[in-house]
Parts: C-alpha cells; structure tokens; sequence
C-alpha cells in the first residue's frame, strides 16, 4: 500500500479513534485490550475496500463490536479463575463522564454479551436498533429485548444521587487526609451506614478479596490500614474522576500506584472501589 492511501485511511480513523476506544473499554473494562481491539479494526479498515463504505463510523463501530464480543469469550474464562474481587481498569478523566459509571460497568458484567453489546449500543452511544440488529446479526425485535432485558438489570446501578464535581473531588482529598493520618473520626463521618469496600489486587498485590460491607466492618478494615500507612507512607498524587466517581490516585509504599474510587449518595461515601492489580495500572503510568 503506497503512503497517500495509508493517509487518506488515517485521515478517516483517527477522528473516529476516541468514541471507538469508548465502545471497546465500555463492552471489556480493559483500557489495553481496548486498544488492541481498535487497533485490529484500523488494520481492517486499512484493508476493506473503502469506496464500497458508505458510513465508515458505523461500519468501525460494527467491527470494534464484533471483536469485543469475540473477546468476551475468552476474557469471561479468565475472570473464573481470577484471584478475589474483579474490577474494571481504571479510567482517569480530568472531567468526569456522564454516560457510565463503575458501578454500571459492574452491572454490565453480570449481563450476556450481546445483552451487553445491545445496551451500550443503543442505550449509551444512541444506536438506532437497525444498526444494532445489523452488528449483532440479529433482528431488531430481538435487540430490542436484548436491550430491554439489560435496562431492567442494570437500573439500580445507575446513578441516582448525582454529586456536584468539585464537591465530589473535595470529598476525594478528604477522604485520602482523613484514612492517610488515622483521623477516623473524620473518615467515619464520611461513610453511609450501607457503605461497601472492593479491592482488587489480582493476587499481585495485597487486597481484600471479599467485598466489605458495612459501616462497621469498612471503618475496622480502614482502621488497621491507617496503621500501616502511617508507618510505610502513602503519597498523594492527584485527584480526578475514575470511570465517573470522584476518586484519587496514590502511590503507596511498595512504589505501586493505587486508585480509589468514591461512590456518593446524599453527601456520604456509600461505596469504595480501589485498584491495585498492577497489570490494570499500567497505563496510568
């Protein structure tokens, strides 16, 4: 392929990269395998006949989805065998997004992957179901079920007490003050009685495995790692949106970065996602 063809295919691309990388993490919860999987589709779209391509942004979005469903297959037989709690890798956002959120994402887990793709599609990115029918290779009476199966199964998980961002990012530094330096008083102020602790460490690095839950059992566990970072140390290294929760990313003792993730109802922490699988860091990086 001489260089002006190659140009004129990236000319198209590239603009289209962005919403493309979205589809793909939000359907894999994995910013690497999303890069691969579009990265494969420009290789495609590269080598298809583009002159017979009537919507290219549509025909890239039929591809990244039909590769991610692929990818699910395998990547539901890796989370069988993963060590403790899975969560998706974390995405860090100077502004947050307001399309999903980690808890959403998590509910996308326990969804079927054409549930899942159907979902996303329509309900996310504003897919009209003629094309969702077309990528799925189903009808569109059946996407549309998909799709509705899926609305009613991830209803609860969508944000239902929106928090104003700076006052959510103010949370966040308090949050790490407060559980840095042993003020539990503090801390404890800030969590909803219904308050959930998930870690995910991956068997790479120390982490509950179990979900936490409840005000007392988070407050004890918060408690004893207090005590360590007060001897080992815990470094602040800014605070950001992570997959739509206000949140912060650390670097902790071992010289590993760390995320945590806060979710807020009516002004208190009700649930605390933190990273620290360091496969799932990387890119932070």
């Amino acid at each position: 392929m001489d260089k002006e063809t190659m140009q004129d295919a990236e000319a198209i691309f590239d603009p289209l990269r962005p919403v493309l990388m979205r589809v793909c993490y939000r359907m894999l919860g994995s910013v690497a395998d999303a890069e691969d999987i579009v990265q494969e589709a420009f290789i495609r779209w590269v080598a298809a006949d583009r002159s017979e391509v009537v919507a290219p942004e549509a025909f890239l979005r039929r591809t990244v989805t039909r590769l991610c469903l692929d990818q699910l297959k395998s990547a539901r037989q890796r989370r069988e065998v993963y060590v403790g709690a899975w969560l998706p890798e974390p995405l860090v956002e100077e502004r947050v997004e307001e399309d999903i959120t980690l808890p959403l994402m998590l509910a996308l887990e326990r969804l079927s992957p054409l549930e899942r793709a159907a979902f996303l599609l329509h309900d996310v990115f504003g897919v009209e179901f003629d094309e969702v029918a077309e990528t799925l290779q189903r009808s569109s009476e059946a996407c549309r079920k998909l799709a509705s199966r899926a609305r009613v199964r991830v209803r609860e998980s969508r944000t239902r007490f929106p928090v104003d961002k700076q006052q959510g990012i103010r949370l966040a530094e308090a949050f790490f003050a407060a559980s840095r330096s042993g003020d539990m008083k503090a801390l404890g102020e800030m969590l909803a009685e219904d308050v959930s602790l998930h870690a995910d460490g991956g068997g790479k690095r120390p982490a509950v495995r179990e979900p936490v839950l409840g005000y007392d059992a988070v407050m004890k566990l918060q408690g004893h790692l207090a005590m360590l970072f007060q001897k080992k140390g815990s470094t602040f290294v800014r605070a950001c949106f992570i997959n739509g929760l206000p949140g912060f990313v650390s670097l902790e003792s071992d010289g590993e970065l760390q995320t945590t993730a806060l979710e807020i109802e009516n002004g208190k922490v009700a649930g605390i996602y933190v990273v620290r699988n360091p496969d799932k860091l990387r890119h932070l990086h």
